[in-house]
């Protein structure tokens, strides 16, 4: 009897793997066997030898990932890259990115994030948690450019329950979108700006319609303090009265969260996922960073993020995985936290958990979504192997993703991408840019209220 033929077949390669204890592991001349945009098994090269296929891809020295997912993200401000730098967060809000911000368009959305996911695609991304405006023409570019994606319309309570609303309809008209690859989440910006009835309006409007929430929320210890001191409360502590930690609930960033947050989050009822992008918070000269520690001892996944490339410059999760891992031992004064098999369990398993994806990617497995990477690990700065978990978290680079896959589509091979035309998208975002980034008409989007010890409330 012949064999159905398989869309796609790689082989030769080395395949990180989970095993049932979640543990990472890495099966060496594998195949890798997709049908249909799913992983239809993980096998031996020599075992696919005579199993037809439409296309294969011979990996040999290479490392096959699951894809990279970033986990909060705003895509379409890598058109701000490199224009507010060296500031604290308070101008860098205020003197720059809400002022900027006023003059986007659709059209500027969309370069933005066509560019971010040729960025991302380049670096072994393939899915991304996107928190921003304009978010149908972000819809649009995942289409278009093959890319899984988390999608949420952000909104303030300065603009009225009309904020509310769009991201509402926003979330029920994409869900689902581009043959399954796109989800979507009602977006509240954070506490700070977002009033407590809009929070519990948003919660819910979660349960009505099974929908989950994506918010920045504790970003860092100012936060947590000033809210301490103006309403008697920290955010974790606002989120869990407003009936948010009852929702599944991705939290940016939490470095503010305090050790009196930790029970309030045990105790919730809803999936909670922390995202942390620790490039930003050094940018920042924030004093902590997320307590990944005690949140994966409260079983709370945390997943990797770059944030957006205005704050952070660049959408390299390698570099947020091998960040991760070296601010953790730092911050825990332990050597051996956060080792690079746990840093490669964050950027795999625990990601894919964080955006609510658990059970279709974030590893190579049979049944789950064909979603890989390919990694080149044969250039000097990765030679010799010792141990390949450490060499791919501390030596490995962007850079080394040689093939990007999604549903099984390949849309990078061999560094060539295939979706996305950077220079097109190039030369007609530079020159928007000038009308994009002028601030002379006065007004921001919103006001961020930095609070510092000592200052009058």
């Amino acid at each position: 009897m012949s064999q159905t033929p398989a869309d796609l077949i790689i082989t030769g390669c080395t395949v990180l793997v989970h095993d049932d204890q979640e543990r990472i592991g890495f099966q060496e001349d594998a195949a890798v066997v997709v049908r249909d945009g799913v992983i239809a098994s993980v096998t031996t090269a020599a075992a696919t030898t005579r199993t037809p296929a439409a296309e294969r891809i011979d990996a040999r020295g290479q490392v096959a990932m699951p894809g990279l997912v970033n986990c909060h993200t705003h895509a379409p401000m890598v058109a701000l890259r490199g224009l507010a730098e060296d500031l604290p967060t308070e101008e860098w809000f205020n003197d720059v990115v809400w002022p900027v911000e006023v003059n986007l368009t659709e059209r500027d959305v969309a370069l933005g994030a066509r560019l971010a996911c040729a960025e991302m695609i380049r670096g072994g991304v393939t899915c991304f948690a996107d928190h921003y405006f304009a978010m149908d023409a972000v819809a649009d570019v995942v289409d278009e450019c093959g890319m899984r994606a988390h999608l949420g319309q952000a909104y303030f309570s300065s603009q009225g329950p009309e904020g509310r609303q769009v991201s509402l309809e926003f979330a029920l008209r994409h869900r689902g979108g581009a043959g399954g690859r796109i989800t979507t989440t009602l977006a509240p910006h954070a506490p700070y700006t977002v009033t407590d009835d809009d929070l519990a309006a948003t919660t819910a409007l979660a349960h009505e319609h099974g929908l989950p929430v994506h918010l920045h929320a504790a970003e860092n210890r100012d936060q947590a303090e000033a809210s301490l001191a103006r309403h008697g409360v920290t955010p974790i502590e606002v989120l869990e009265r407003t009936g948010l930690l009852g929702t599944d609930l991705l939290i940016a960033h939490g470095t503010g969260i305090l050790d009196r947050d930790l029970p309030v989050l045990e105790r919730a009822c809803g999936r909670i996922a922390v995202a942390s992008a620790p490039r930003g918070y050094l940018k920042f000269a924030w004093p902590t960073t997320t307590p990944v520690r005690a949140l994966r001892a409260l079983g709370i996944p945390v997943g990797l993020a770059t944030d957006g490339a205005a704050s952070n410059n660049s959408l390299d999760v390698w570099e947020s995985m091998a960040l991760t891992a070296l601010v953790q031992k730092s911050t825990e004064g332990d050597p051996r936290w956060l080792t690079a098999r746990q840093a490669l369990h964050h950027a795999t398993v625990q990601s894919a958990r964080a955006v609510g994806l658990g059970d279709r990617v974030g590893r190579i497995a049979p049944g789950l979504r064909a979603d890989i990477v390919l990694v080149d690990l044969t250039g000097p700065h990765t030679q010799p192997v010792h141990d390949l978990a450490a060499t791919l978290v501390h030596s490995a680079r962007a850079a080394d993703v040689t093939t990007t896959i999604v549903d099984g589509r390949v849309l990078m091979r061999d560094r060539e991408l295939l979706t996305v035309d950077v220079p097109a998208v190039v030369g007609e975002l530079s020159a928007r840019l000038p009308a994009l980034v002028d601030r002379g008409h006065g007004t921001r989007i919103q006001e961020y209220d930095a609070w510092k010890p000592g200052k009058i409330l």
